[in-house]
């Protein structure tokens, strides 16, 4: 099931084996798996983004305000 929410912060991911990269502040739809959550995205400039970060650092990012579940 999509949770929705919104990004406030500092949310970051490694694209492959890369540099980190940051999500934009605003609306995010999340999908949750038994180890991972995907956050998908359009930013500012209509492009769309995704990645999959873990569970721990999903919730991490609830715990420190940067990821915000908005209510259905």
């Amino acid at each position: 099931m999509t949770q929705h929410a919104l990004i406030r912060g500092d949310v970051c991911f490694r694209a492959g084996d890369g540099m980190m990269l940051e999500i934009p502040d605003g609306p995010v739809d999340i999908e949750l798996a038994d180890d991972s959550a995907t956050l998908s995205w359009t930013d500012d400039d209509g492009n769309a983004g995704s990645a999959a970060i873990t569970l721990d650092e999903y919730n991490r990012y609830k715990r420190e305000g940067k990821i915000r579940l908005r209510p259905e």
